[in-house]
Order: C-alpha cells, then structure tokens, then sequence
C-alpha cells in the first residue's frame, strides 16, 4: 500500500474514533448546540417584535425570524467547535497522544481525525438549528436547490476553518478547561457581527470592526443566497476568511502537535 493510502485509512479510523466518542458521549455536543437553540428563542419570541424596528419594512417578528436565522446557523459553527478544541486538549494531556506517536501511524491522523468528525458534528448540529428554525417559521425566498448547495457548502467550508483554529486552542492550552475558555471568542465574535443588527445601525467607529471580521461576510453570504438579498464582495471576502483561517489553523495545529507531547 502507497504513503497515502495507509494515512487515509489511519485518518478514517481516527475519524471513526472520534464519532463513536461523540454518540457514547453526547453531553458535550449537546450543552454546546443548547447555546444557539436558546438564542434562536429568546431573540424571536421575547425581543423578536422590537428588533424587527431596526430593519425596516414593519414586517415584525417574521420578518425578524428571517434576517436572524443565516446569522445563528453560522453562530452554531462557533459553539459546536469548542468542543474539538477540549476533546485535544484531553487527549494532548491524558497521555493518548504519547501511546499514539509509539504506533506506526500517520502522526496527523489524529488531528485530522478530530477535525472531520467536528465538521460533521457541526452540520449535524445546523441542520437541527435549520429544523427548529423552519418549525418556528423561517421561510427561504426564491432559494433554488442549487442556493442551497451554495449555503450548506459555505457552512461546511466554514466549520473546517474554524475548527483547525479551535484544534490549534486545544493544543495550546494546558488543560480542557483553559481550552474552552480559550475557545470563547468564537461564540463571542458573532455576537458582534451582523448576526442580530445590520452593521451599519452601529455606531460609526465600530462598524469596520462587525463588517471584516470572519463572521460577518459569511451571514451576509448565507443571507444572500437563502433570502435573494444583495451579497456584493461579502461572497469572496468570506471565502478569502475561510481558506486563510484553514490554512492558519493548519499550521499551527501541526507545528504544535510535531513539539514533544504535554
């Protein structure tokens, strides 16, 4: 067998490692998903009606229910990968990393492992925001099916940029603990984005700031193509996000995992 099929069959058995990890332990994914869910409730039905006034249009809740819904599906991206960066950090600091560098395995098996089973997680975790988004009446405007693709895809591009930088957290923090509280800022950044409010309703100083962060072109992107609204460069300034965060997390993750274990 060539070099790179015996590091695909390590990195899918790691893959398969980290997915029955995930259903024999679910609480952690679980207490993560209930962040965005909670979100998604308390902003339709106990502020819905009177953030809706800065949108403009007097459509109420509804139309609040879909300006709101593309930012907390790409906000559940941000509190679903958190938990890739607590489940390296433990195995960084339980000693399974050492057991692992004494086997004849591709040694980013592991990462990549961590990696695909978050992605898959995390689309796991949107489609179930989706649902109880469209239970609670969200509504798609002209979105063929090919809008969709786009969006899902954006999603999944999305998610594997950030869970390469939540993976490089996990094996700079010294425990699971300092892992998830060093993943906070990407529940934290779409709070200060266009998730809730249109950027420009912002105070003039702090709009570049919501505008060019990473989360924000890509709601904008999402908006664009589940709601036919306007996406402009918000498009390729989401996807520029993207790759460099992916190949940034990369190289961090794998220069740290390559120093000798914790």
């Amino acid at each position: 067998m060539s070099t790179l099929t015996l590091a695909a069959r390590d990195c899918s058995t790691m893959l398969r490692r980290n997915l029955l990890h995930a259903r024999r332990y679910p609480s952690m994914t679980l207490n993560l998903l209930l962040t965005p869910v909670m979100m998604l409730l308390l902003f339709v039905y106990i502020f819905g009606n009177a953030m809706s006034a800065g949108l403009g249009g007097g459509g109420g809740r509804a139309a609040y229910v879909d300006y709101l819904v593309p930012g907390l599906l790409v906000m559940t991206i941000g509190s679903t990968v958190i938990g890739a960066a607590v489940s390296v950090s433990m195995d960084m600091t339980q000693g399974l990393v050492s057991r692992f560098r004494t086997m004849p395995i591709y040694r980013g098996s592991l990462l990549v492992g961590h990696v695909l089973g978050t992605v898959l997680q995390v689309l796991a975790s949107v489609v179930v925001v989706g649902g109880i988004a469209l239970a609670i009446g969200f509504r798609t405007h002209g979105a063929t099916a090919l809008d969709w693709l786009g969006g899902l895809g954006l999603l999944a591009l999305f998610a594997l940029a950030l869970t390469w930088i939540a993976v490089g957290m996990g094996l700079a923090s010294p425990t699971p603990e300092a892992a998830s509280n060093m993943a906070m800022p990407l529940i934290i950044l779409p709070l200060i984005s266009s998730a809730f409010i249109p950027a420009h309703t912002m105070p003039g100083w702090f709009q570049p700031i919501a505008e060019y962060q990473p989360f924000t072109p890509t709601i904008e992107t999402l908006r664009g193509l589940l709601l036919g609204s306007h996406i402009g460069n918000n498009g390729w300034i989401a996807l520029a996000w993207c790759l460099a965060l992916t190949a940034l997390g990369y190289r961090w993750s794998m220069a740290q995992f390559k120093r000798a274990p914790k």
